[in-house]
């Protein structure tokens, strides 16, 4: 049976063909996306480790992986961008791997390129994740001002959060600004993912700066990626665009104290 490799810069939209093949996936290695990837069936997956970060969730999805009996690896962040698959398959250097991709001769030094070769030995099919609660609720929402919204990916945004504060789990890469600008919230706060090759994971503040959204990013080590409250209520803001600065952003400020000063402006 030939086995596909997949290339996709976020693992939250996969083809049917996900299913049975090797993905690798320009997203974290946290939890949230690691459930996305075994949802859809995947032979196995590398992503990227956003830095690794507080309590280790940059790749936290590989102990979830390894429970569902799925192969899983994560590539160094200072060796290819984040959000952009493409350059992990040209550059990506392998940093951990679990268990059963280390039975397949997955390992730490490896290019991702030949990772993924070796992961079309993985075994499948693996158990289905269990059911996760929508990874999105209401922070705040008081009458006359702005909703505090926090969602654990970008793509987890709606119409409705046009002129709101919104906390993302996801890293700040070109893909997360391409996902978010045409909404327009008030404030977008993301996980720097450690900044890793490039700055790739502050990268799509600019694109927000142009759309006229206001953007900020909180420190890998501040908060734990792959998930929007982490990043509100523990996060430190290491980088802001103009908007954001224009709103009071400061990095090393809290991110919560930046929401909360956006949110009591009315809309």
């Amino acid at each position: 049976m030939t086995v596909a490799i997949i290339v996709v810069p976020s693992v939250t939209r996969l083809p049917p063909e996900a299913d049975g093949a090797v993905i690798v996936g320009g997203s974290h290695a946290a939890l949230y996306a690691a459930h996305v990837v075994a949802k859809a069936g995947a032979r196995a997956a590398i992503h990227h480790d956003a830095g690794i970060g507080f309590e280790e969730a940059g790749v936290a999805g590989l102990a979830l992986a390894q429970e569902l009996g799925m192969a899983m690896a994560a590539v160094d962040s200072a060796s290819a961008r984040i959000g952009e698959a493409e350059d992990m398959m040209r550059r990506g250097i392998v940093r951990r791997a679990n268990a059963l991709a280390a039975a397949c001769g997955v390992a730490p030094g490896q290019t991702c390129a030949e990772a993924a070769e070796r992961l079309k030995a993985a075994p499948w099919p693996h158990r289905a994740p269990p059911a996760r609660a929508e990874g999105r609720s209401v922070f705040d929402a008081k009458a006359g001002r702005r909703k505090i919204i926090c969602i654990d990916s970008a793509t987890l945004i709606l119409a409705e959060d046009r002129d709101q504060v919104v906390a993302t789990g996801s890293h700040g890469a070109e893909v997360s600004g391409q996902v978010v600008a045409p909404v327009e919230p008030a404030l977008v706060l993301y996980n720097d993912a450690g900044f890793g090759a490039d700055r790739a994971g502050a990268a799509g503040l600019l694109i927000l700066d142009k759309a006229g959204v206001a953007g900020a990013t909180v420190a890998a080590l501040s908060a734990k990626i792959g998930d929007g409250r982490s990043t509100l209520t523990r996060g430190v803001l290491s980088a802001v665009n103009e908007a954001a600065y224009r709103l009071g952003g400061r990095v090393g400020g809290s991110a919560l104290a930046l929401a909360r000063r956006v949110a009591e402006k009315a809309p």
